[in-house]
């Protein structure tokens, strides 16, 4: 792609041409684009694909995958943004060409770090994987052969041979459906995934796949195609990093967050000072309470450290003199005297509150954003405790928080899948006593917010025994499925209905 400062010229192709240019909803994304786009639609086009990444990973942790409710609302918000999805819809080669090059977009900005790496993946598998369940059984050998997949049917002659085999080694799979499905014969190394969960019927060397489980090996090719090609692209970066127009862009990218942004707006001056102690203990994420006990006990924190909870502090509704007199009162029982702090520190939180320098009203950092940036070094508090936490130091902290040991059990095993929101979100649940899934933890703001809304009484606290009540919740252990980086706020509607103000006043200064 060439991204020249004019408009760019439409791309005019005839009917034909622009069929076989994206021949299917679900592409494997062998070959870039490969026309000319303008910054303007680049940035546009990036924005749109990172909102239906989020919408995708928010559904993933809200919906069963796979559920009608999780493919009804997934069709709807891919519809809303003008993504492809569906083949039989009548002229779709700008949805798909959208598609198409938002995805390469994504890959420069997202092929800088491992976690980023992953975290793409998931989501793009998980579009994948919905967008093969909707496409048409007739379709689906023409994708197959144009993603230079070859995967052969067995006859009908051979398909009835081997029906009862086929039928007690993939689970559940009805009579009726068995014989109004294809079955493919793929080598035995294409279907090791199923294999090693005993739901495949193999002989000679061959496994026998029917329909409804070949999505399972496609995802697999589709993940080493992807991965490897995004390695390719980090390779490649610096001479993309050399290009002053697309760096920054790239680089925020990688980092956004296109949620709530948790400023103060109307809770400013609603907390005060002598509340904070017993907030923390209630109402704040580990992160939180992890900076707030290290600023009680050594009446000091570095940089980092001040940012992070300056910030929290700030979206909760610390006003700017309740900031100044907080900060001051605690740095002044350590080695800060007053005319340092004033000189020193009182600067910077005016400058968080936008009242010095160039005037930036700056939001309360995301979980993306302390997971991802700036990790802390010895004699740091900042950052996430899931994330940058030594796993014994974790565990004690998680003992003191009176978690019980199954619980503790849960998170560090969330941890160890690299599932850090997820633990952060199972930690909510133990130490509020609520039911799993209430709510997609993205924000520390948020947990603060969900917090202060249940203990107000705002929602209901789990009784014993219990059901949960909404029936497409994902269960703790289906939870670990899903990617570290959960980023979208508790209703995907409201999130949905939010503007980018951010990320796109970013792009347009």
């Amino acid at each position: 792609m060439q991204f020249p400062g004019t408009k760019r010229k439409k791309l005019s192709l005839a009917g034909d041409q622009r069929s076989a240019s994206y021949p299917h909803s679900l592409q494997f994304y062998l070959q870039p684009p490969s026309e000319n786009i303008s910054l303007s639609e680049f940035e546009t086009l990036a924005i749109e694909r990172l909102k239906l990444l989020k919408t995708v990973e928010n559904l993933g942790v809200s919906y069963l995958k796979g559920s009608e409710q999780y493919q009804n609302k997934l069709e709807s918000e891919i519809r809303k943004l003008k993504f492809s999805y569906r083949e039989s819809l009548d002229d779709e080669f700008e949805a798909r060409r959208r598609d198409h090059i938002s995805h390469f977009i994504l890959r420069l900005a997202y092929c800088q770090s491992e976690d980023l790496r992953r975290w793409l993946i998931q989501q793009e598998m998980d579009l994948f994987r919905f967008r093969f369940s909707i496409l048409p059984p007739d379709k689906v050998q023409d994708f197959l052969k144009d993603s230079h997949l070859r995967f052969e049917t067995i006859s009908k002659e051979e398909k009835e041979l081997h029906f009862q085999d086929i039928l007690d080694s993939s689970v559940p799979l009805s009579g009726n459906k068995y014989e109004l499905d294809a079955v493919y014969k793929v080598p035995f190394s294409d279907a090791l995934d199923l294999f090693r969960g005993r739901k495949v019927y193999l002989e000679r060397g061959f496994a026998f796949v029917p329909h409804q489980d070949i999505v399972s090996i496609i995802l697999n090719d589709f993940r080493a195609k992807l991965s490897k090609a995004l390695a390719l692209t980090a390779r490649s970066l610096p001479s993309v990093q050399s290009d002053e127009r697309l760096q920054p862009l790239l680089d925020h990218l990688s980092h956004s967050y296109v949620g709530q942004d948790y400023n103060a707006q109307g809770n400013v001056g609603k907390i005060s000072l002598d509340q904070l102690d017993s907030l923390a203990m209630k109402s704040f994420p580990l992160c939180m309470r992890q900076l707030h006990k290290a600023l009680r006990e050594h009446h000091h924190l570095r940089h980092g450290g001040r940012m992070q909870y300056g910030l929290f502090l700030k979206g909760i509704g610390l006003t700017l003199e309740q900031a100044l007199q907080f900060w001051k009162l605690e740095f002044i029982k350590g080695k800060v005297d007053t005319d340092k702090f004033d000189k020193g520190y009182a600067y910077n939180i005016r400058h968080s509150y936008g009242k010095e320098g160039k005037r930036t009203d700056y939001t309360p950092f995301s979980c993306m954003k302390i997971i991802l940036t700036n990790p802390p070094s010895q004699g740091d508090y900042h950052g996430c405790p899931f994330r940058h936490s030594d796993p014994e130091l974790l565990k004690q902290r998680l003992q003191s928080s009176k978690i019980s040991q199954t619980g503790i059990n849960q998170i560090l095993d969330y941890v160890k899948g690299t599932h850090y929101q997820l633990a952060c979100q199972k930690f909510f649940d133990l130490t509020h006593n609520v039911e799993d899934g209430m709510f997609s933890l993205n924000h520390p703001n948020q947990y603060f917010l969900e917090s202060q809304k249940l203990l107000s009484g705002g929602r209901e606290v789990r009784k014993e025994p219990s059901q949960p009540e909404v029936p497409q919740a994902r269960q703790s252990a289906q939870k670990t499925a899903n990617s570290a980086s959960s980023s979208l706020p508790a209703s995907l509607d409201s999130t949905l209905e939010m503007d980018m103000e951010g990320l796109e006043g970013y792009f347009s200064e």
